[in-house]
């Protein structure tokens, strides 16, 4: 019998790999061998192949069979390559063309049924296939319209094992297969291709690359679903220079740092601080949802992540929950998966000191490179931190009836925790206070709606992206140092208070390029070409935590 030869991807971190599937039935003891540098999930799936066979009404070859996935020195993980295994072995023993099977790529878990289940990562591995020059790529059906998002390729859904082999004996093109009723993930499933392409993409008003969802507003946030009621910046009040920060920080895609006793509204603010940012660009949402894919968070009802995903890890998570780490296959952590969002941690100085000082260097390079045995990952990460912390560990406040017992040696080690390094990389500071009820009332007459607000944070974003256009840089929190004293080097007088905090040491090389970034935000809000002197101060009490 002949060698036959099919396709299937591995992953590795968010990036997918091409391998070939070769499957040869021979003389030799009666059995199914597999190589080719496998995990314990796929050295199990000779069990799983041979049941999904046998229960899917076909003989199971009475041979020796050799199943190799080249390359062999490339590490594979996962179950992913359960239909590729089954349709190359069937084509080596006769059931199927070998020439049916030779150019589409097959991704899937099986059953021991037959029935073909959903796998992480799909939308990964179909853009690596798409790239090695696959035109048709069958999937399970429920993970199809998470592989229809990926242009120029035939994505076909497959409910069963079964149904996928009577498919590739007939003589049909490859265009769908046949109904063979309601799959797994609903009515239909496995009927027809899907049609590859982002429904309700255009390039609007949002940006190069924006969608145009009429469902859509820029002041919903990323984790709510259809019918969810979101959170909205109008429900804060008594806190105005908390608000002003937050549309600052949303304009320019700035860190924040947030002080204050309890009930002041810190939690509150950092939740809304995604309905204020501006829906994904296309290549953007592709990266974050192929992120959410390989972790097993992607939500089966929306296939494509357009709003910018919120993260926020309770404080007692590890350095691999937020960084990323895992035993067999490496995961993504919180720091990927807020990747073009938020990433808040409340009470920051509960977590462990290595969990914070972890965050300095995704923070400075917008990825984090994971390193075990085995090899090395790197995820993408570039994320808005939002750290939010008590004046000290009672938390109580601090009133004449009533004072804090905290002494002044206890608060400053609750808050050194917080180290300087990583509060050097947080562009705005904040001090919340509690608000009178006569400060409320008076403060409800300028409170305004997440929509109104995002519109103008939306027309902030669309300058910077204007001066930035032809560079890398989506926001001017990206915009590197070389470029800040070069081509975005405000006026002399502009600079003037900046460089005497530089020469006083109150400020640092490294806060002098975010103080910068900063005055070009203010500067885009405030609908001005570049940042004069009021911009730079403003921006500087920003840093600094005072009012300006």
């Amino acid at each position: 019998m002949a060698v036959a030869r099919t396709h299937c991807v591995a992953l590795i971190g968010v990036t997918g790999h091409l391998v070939e599937v070769e499957a040869d039935v021979g003389n030799g003891m009666a059995g199914l061998h597999l190589t080719g540098m496998l995990d314990t999930a796929l050295s199990e799936a000779r069990d799983r192949v041979r049941s999904a066979v046998v229960n899917s009404r076909h003989t199971w070859p009475d041979a020796r069979i050799t199943v190799s996935l080249f390359p062999a020195s490339l590490p594979k993980r996962g179950s992913m390559f359960d239909v590729a295994i089954a349709v190359a072995l069937l084509a080596a023993a006769g059931v199927v063309p070998i020439a049916k099977v030779a150019e589409p790529f097959f991704l899937g878990e099986l059953g021991l049924d037959g029935s073909v289940r959903p796998v992480r990562g799909v939308l990964p591995a179909v853009l690596a296939a798409v790239a090695a020059g696959a035109r048709t790529v069958v999937v399970p059906a429920r993970n199809a319209a998470e592989a229809g998002l990926v242009p120029d390729v035939t994505v076909i859904p497959a409910a069963t094992l079964g149904q996928l082999v009577s498919w590739l004996r007939s003589d049909d093109p490859f265009d769908g297969l046949p109904a063979e009723g309601p799959g797994p993930g609903g009515a239909g499933d496995g009927a027809r291709p899907v049609s590859s392409g982002v429904p309700g993409f255009s390039r609007s008003s949002g940006g190069p690359g924006s969608f145009a969802d009429p469902g859509f507003s820029a002041g919903h946030g990323a984790s709510a679903g259809p019918g969810a009621i979101l959170p909205d910046l109008g429900d804060v009040a008594g806190q105005p220079l908390a608000r002003h920060a937050l549309e600052v920080c949303a304009a320019g895609g700035h860190n924040l740092w947030m002080l204050g006793p309890p009930g002041t509204g810190k939690t509150m603010l950092a939740e809304r601080l995604p309905t204020l940012l501006p829906p994904l660009q296309l290549d953007q949402a592709l990266e974050v949802t192929a992120i959410h894919s390989v972790a097993g968070v992607l939500p089966q009802d929306r296939p494509l992540l357009i709003r910018p995903p919120f993260m926020a890890p309770h404080h007692t998570a590890t350095v691999a929950a937020i960084i990323g780490g895992g035993g067999g296959m490496i995961r993504p952590g919180a720091v990927s998966l807020a990747h073009r969002g938020v990433l808040f941690m409340d009470e920051a100085p509960e977590y462990p000191m290595a969990v914070l000082d972890s965050l300095r260097q995704p923070l400075e390079s917008g990825r984090v490179t994971v390193s075990r045995a085995l090899g090395s990952v790197t995820f993408p990460a570039r994320f808005m931190l939002v750290l939010a912390a008590n004046k000290c560990p009672c938390g109580q406040p601090s009133v004449a009836s009533d004072p804090c017992r905290c002494t002044p040696t206890v608060r400053r080690r609750y808050l050194g925790r917080l180290s300087g390094p990583l509060l050097d990389r947080v562009d705005v500071k904040v001090s919340l206070h509690r608000s009178t009820r006569r400060e409320l009332l008076a403060d409800r007459r300028f409170i305004e709606p997440s929509r109104v607000v995002a519109e103008r944070v939306l027309v902030a974003r669309e300058r910077a992206a204007k001066r930035l256009a032809n560079t890398p840089w989506r926001c001017n929190a990206e915009v590197p140092t070389r470029a800040l004293h070069t081509e975005y080097r405000p006026p002399p007088k502009a600079m003037f208070p900046l460089l005497q905090q530089l020469d006083s040491g109150r400020l640092s090389a490294r806060g002098l390029d975010r103080v910068l970034k900063l005055a070009w935000t203010l500067a885009d809000l405030g609908g001005k070409k570049e940042p004069e002197l009021h911009e730079t101060n403003s921006a500087l009490g920003l840093w600094l935590g005072e009012e300006w």
